[in-house]
Order: C-alpha cells, then sequence, then structure tokens
C-alpha cells in the first residue's frame, strides 16, 4: 500500500521524536492505520486494523511488547 491509498489521512510522529527524519509515522483512515517511514513519505505503508494497532500499542505501554 502507499501513502496516496489513504487519502485524507493527517500523518503524524511522536512528540518524542527529533527533527532528523528518522520517525516513524502513523495516519488514522477509517478502521486501518497506516504506518510508513519518515523518510519516504511517498513510498510503501505498512497497514493494520485500528484494534490491531491499539493492541500493539497496549503491549508497548505495558512493556509485553518490547
Amino acid at each position: 500500500m502507499k501513502a496516496t491509498d489513504l487519502p485524507g489521512a493527517s500523518w503524524r510522529k511522536s512528540s518524542r521524536s527529533g527533527d532528523n527524519f528518522n520517525c516513524v509515522e502513523v495516519a488514522r483512515s477509517g478502521s486501518v492505520v497506516g504506518i510508513r517511514d519518515s523518510k519516504d513519505p511517498g513510498g510503501d505503508v505498512l497497514a493494520v486494523s485500528a484494534s490491531a494497532f491499539r493492541s500493539f500499542v497496549a503491549g508497548l505501554r505495558s512493556g509485553r511488547v518490547r
């Protein structure tokens, strides 16, 4: 999938990220969350369901996922 496949998506990165373009960006579009490399905004996007992304983030916060 490409970023253009998520029309109207507002891409964002962590507030803890620096300005050196070595970041992961995410955007939600309906029930899909897109994940891309900030160095290649027109490149490929990993698409996962919003519920799977919520579970992933919860795992990171709890320490279950590293």
